[in-house]
């Protein structure tokens, strides 16, 4: 049977291990922590804005099983927060061992603590001028041999990413000084990765927000939380710093709002959307004097530098270079969320079983909202702008262009529709290998 491996084990790489499995092909999934999900672990934000649109996409196409998982461990649907809309925000806390079930339900084999170091090439294939890969190195020396990969690594870290265009480490959920740093598969491979920049031209971008622990809030706004799912809260005037902004990785959350108040969600955690707060200034706002962060661990001094590391890719996920290198997430793009990273896994993880069938690779048509983002995203990349632009179904520039094509829509039928009408309905379903 053929294999298939997927480096990295964000939201990202379990939904390529997951389409390529579904696909009928032998997946192993290496992971570098031991914890999959990444940033799923942190997150919790789900069908907010047009990410409603592309969880239904992806479920009309047949990519239904992690929607399905986050929907059941949502604590609160429905929720609007500021510039946000009829969002569900699932358990950060149960999310990710019901993954890792599900996953080995489905015959799909997980290595964590497995990190992926270096490369090895086909000597064959370079000597007529292409790149192959025939396995991935692991920490331990261990080699990870495939037919195909899957980078979906990340972009974030290592430690002296973060030092360098960051407030230095900040003992996030990825735990570097434990696990290891991220390695590039891609540059392992001879190839040259993208780095997203912010406004003022620094490289990078801080995550978009913390945890703080539900318990060491007031009692009122743990009632606001436990009970509405959100809690806004004034800041009082001399601790506004609209310029903190800028900083945000997430820029639909780039409110003005975000910056005149402090911005809860309850995903079990009291999620706080700011890229970080000085742990004495938090404590003298009323209602926050005990509070504590457990993610970021230094929350208050600062939080993980992110896009550091995007390949170059066409709109069918796969790499640039490389033959049988595929990408998905922040890997393969500027993009912010689980949405996102579970789109572009999914059709990375697709494309690598029809990769191995010998099949033409499926690109997803710009009437779907998942399809557009893809390729919009790859064109703007290549432009000064485009680096400075983070692409999400759930705000800023993207999410209106959506609504100016007419992609946007909370109604599942219409949605199905539009899947059946390019006759791609259950396409994610199908077995190929």
């Amino acid at each position: 049977m053929y294999k298939v491996v997927v480096i990295g084990s964000g939201w990202s790489g379990c939904a390529a291990a997951l389409a390529a499995k579904k696909a009928g092909a032998r997946v192993t999934m290496v992971e570098k922590t031991d914890l999959i999900l990444g940033l799923g672990n942190v997150g919790g934000i789900m069908r907010n804005n047009g990410r409603f649109t592309a969880a239904e996409e992806n479920i009309a196409l047949g990519a239904s099983e992690l929607f399905a998982i986050t929907d059941k461990l949502s604590r609160h649907v429905n929720v609007d927060f500021p510039g946000h809309a009829h969002a569900s925000l699932y358990d950060v806390v149960k999310v990710e061992p019901h993954v890792r079930r599900f996953l080995l339900e489905q015959g799909i084999e997980i290595r964590t603590i497995a990190r992926a170091v270096d490369v090895v090439m086909d000597e064959t294939a370079a000597a007529s001028g292409k790149k192959i890969l025939k396995a991935v190195v692991l920490a331990d020396g261990t080699e990870i041999e495939g037919d195909v990969f899957v980078e979906c690594t990340g972009s974030t870290g290592p430690m002296g990413n973060c030092l360098a265009y960051g407030n230095g480490c900040c003992m996030c959920i990825l735990r570097c000084p434990a696990f290891g740093p991220r390695v590039s598969i891609t540059q392992k491979a001879g190839l040259n990765d993208v780095m997203g920049q912010r406004k003022d031209g620094a490289f990078g971008a801080f995550s978009g927000s913390g945890k703080l622990e539900k318990s060491s809030l007031s009692d009122e706004i743990q009632k606001d939380l436990n009970e509405k799912g959100v809690a806004v809260i004034p800041l009082p005037p001399e601790q506004v710093v609209k310029e903190k902004l800028d900083l945000k990785v997430c820029q639909q959350y780039a409110l003005e709002e975000f910056a005149d108040n402090i911005v809860l969600l309850d995903t079990g955690y009291a999620k706080i959307m700011t890229p970080f707060f000085p742990i004495e200034k938090l404590r003298r706002v009323p209602g926050f004097e005990n509070a504590r962060y457990v993610d970021p661990y230094a929350g208050g001094k600062g939080n993980s530098i992110r896009y550091l590391s995007v390949a170059e890719r066409d709109n069918n996920m796969k790499v640039l270079g490389v033959e049988n290198l595929l990408c998905g997430g922040e890997k393969s793009g500027l993009f912010v969320g689980h949405t996102e990273a579970i789109s572009t896994g999914t059709l990375a993880g697709y494309n690598a079983a029809r990769f191995l069938a010998g099949m033409r690779p499926l690109e997803l048509p710009p009437q779907l909202a998942v399809g557009d983002l893809i390729s919009f995203a790859n064109q703007q990349i290549k432009t000064k702008d485009g680096l400075m632009t983070r692409y999400t179904f759930a705000g800023a520039e993207y999410f209106e262009r959506m609504k100016e094509k007419g992609l946007y829509s909370t109604d599942p039928q219409v949605i199905r529709k539009r899947a059946k009408k390019y006759d791609l309905a259950g396409i994610y379903n199908e077995k190929i290998l």
